[in-house]
């Protein structure tokens, strides 16, 4: 298997960033001698990633906790500024706990006995705007249960503050009306205080919490003996002198050594998203943590203690065995039902391998950022390629598929069907703030509807598109590229994805042989592969 990227040197040693992929606001916990992390998923479905490691270093995909998102009639067209935003992972009684704030609705959480499941429905633990940031901590002397969360001025028009409250130790119900616990605006110097998590150590509560913002902020640390303060501050982990710029949100977990502490935490790349760093922490004289070399990232690093594994990363790579997706795989938003692991509407079950995604009617079918229908990963790695094959399988005129890099502007090569009957290789892109694509380069007959797309990713994001038409199968590849390159773009808060889709335009008269199922064919997708 080629990995576009490897975080595991092979001599003791690992580099920065050890998921080098959009893997936004990350907490992590250790059960055992097992590392398991989540990550925000905004307004994709289904939500919520679980990845599990042995050494924080390697890491697997293994689930998601979150179906679809609630209220599902809200998250039914892309939301990238919405759904689940900095959840806290935990394990608490038995049971994994996940409690995050959707700033629209409030906070909630969920659990299970296992990390693959089955995980309760969302619970609405807090209605309000702005809620955010959520984290809990169930007190081991006390029996206590806390709750701290963070604000978004964007909905509430309070920022800067960090609010706890007493809460049941079964996570159902806030004990009281919350109070401020620490106030940025109190402190000289710092500002855009969020993302807290919660701990206790050495009769200690303490709060690891980012501030300053996400591209150029900085991580700080807070203690108090008493859950509502008054919190000490101290800022922990800096740029300081690297090339590592804000080092933001993350969680300190403890490592299977002894003695042995680590935290992770995620830094802007722009179109690349959030990606994780892992950082050495140790507890200095003082009874303060002091992170990577003397509060500034490192680089490259000895590897956690653990038991010798194999070099991973989350996959990239599918086959799609029996017309279902990987795990790596999201919708844009909301499939029409609940989630099968392949919404039937979207797609259609077969026996072989590949990928048939209906092409659904719509009316924005000229604007990928609009589709839930969309099928997306994140961007793995700096610089990678990416090919899929195609075949499109709708006579439909303006029927369309493929394969695309999706943000606030976008770009995407693959077939259309023509008026002509014929159909065509397309090149089409729109940039942040069109409301319409246009053409990167002239349609070309595409013999046999059949044809492999390229995508070169290098560094900046530049994306240069290319395509291989193929007569029949077995054909040989000769690649051909198309248009000019492209600057793949982050959305707000999103790294830029790389997508699968098939559409129809809504207007297109349909064949009195055929009965309107609200899809006009399919398109299959075959062998989808990223290397380096």
């Amino acid at each position: 298997m080629s990995l576009p990227w490897r975080a595991d040197l092979g001599d003791g040693t690992y580099r920065n960033p050890v998921l080098n992929a959009d893997w936004s606001d990350p907490d992590v916990i250790r059960v055992g001698g097992d590392y398991y992390l989540t990550a925000s998923s905004f307004g994709r479905a289904p939500g919520l990633p679980l990845l599990h490691s042995r050494d924080l270093v390697n890491w697997s995909l293994v689930g998601h906790a979150l179906d679809r998102l609630e209220p599902a009639a809200e998250f039914a067209s892309p939301r990238q500024d919405g759904g689940v935003w900095a959840p806290s992972l935990r394990h608490h009684a038995g049971r994994f706990w996940i409690f995050w704030g959707d700033p629209d609705h409030g906070i909630q959480q969920i659990s299970a006995p296992e990390i693959t499941g089955p995980w309760s429905e969302p619970f609405l633990l807090k209605a309000g705007k702005g809620l955010i940031d959520a984290c809990p901590l169930w007190d081991e002397r006390t029996g206590e249960a806390y709750l701290v969360h963070a604000w978004a001025k964007s909905r509430s028009g309070v920022k800067n503050r960090l609010t706890g409250h007493r809460m049941s130790p079964d996570g159902r119900r806030l004990l009281d009306d919350g109070k401020t616990v620490v106030d940025g605006d109190s402190l000289p110097g710092w500002f855009t205080l969020e993302g807290p998590k919660l701990y206790q150590r050495d009769g200690w509560y303490w709060i690891l919490a980012p501030a300053g913002g996400v591209p150029t902020g900085w991580q700080g640390a807070f203690r108090s003996r008493e859950f509502f303060g008054p919190y000490e501050e101290r800022t922990v982990l800096a740029q300081g002198r690297t090339e590592i710029n804000g080092p933001h949100q993350g969680a300190w977990v403890p490592g299977n050594a002894p003695g042995e502490d680590w935290f992770l935490h995620f830094q802007d790349r722009g179109a690349y998203g959030r990606v994780v760093h892992l950082q050495p922490l140790r507890w200095g004289d003082d009874g303060w943590p002091v992170i990577g070399a003397d509060g500034e990232p490192v680089r490259v690093h000895r590897k956690p203690v653990a038991p010798r594994g194999p070099v991973q990363a989350p996959a990239t790579d599918d086959v799609f065995p029996g017309g279902r997706f990987g795990l790596q795989w999201q919708w844009a938003a909301n499939p029409p039902s609940r989630w099968a692991g392949s919404d039937p509407g979207w797609t259609v079950r077969h026996p072989g391998d590949g990928l048939r995604l209906t092409c659904r009617r719509t009316e924005t079918a000229h604007d990928l950022r609009g589709l839930p229908h969309v099928l997306v990963q994140r961007m793995p790695a700096e610089s990678f390629t990416v090919t899929v094959e195609l075949a499109l399988e709708s006579e439909e005129p303006g029927a369309r598929a493929g394969l695309a890099v999706l943000g606030d502007a976008f770009s995407w090569i693959g077939l259309e069907r023509g008026t002509d009957g014929g159909a065509h290789l397309v090149h089409r892109f729109a940039e942040t703030g069109a409301t319409h694509e246009r053409d990167a380069a002239r349609p070309l007959a595409a013999p046999g509807a059949r044809a492999v797309l390229r995508v070169e990713v290098s560094t900046g994001g530049r994306c240069r598109f290319s395509a291989a038409t193929r007569p029949a199968e077995g054909s040989s590849d000769v690649f051909r590229a198309s248009g000019p390159v492209f600057t793949a773009t982050p959305w707000r808060w999103v790294g830029a994805l790389l997508g699968l889709f098939a559409s129809a335009p809504a207007s297109a008269p349909i064949p009195a042989t055929q009965v309107d199922e609200g899809f006009a064919g399919t398109a299959a997708f075959d062998d989808f592969r990223i290397t380096a």
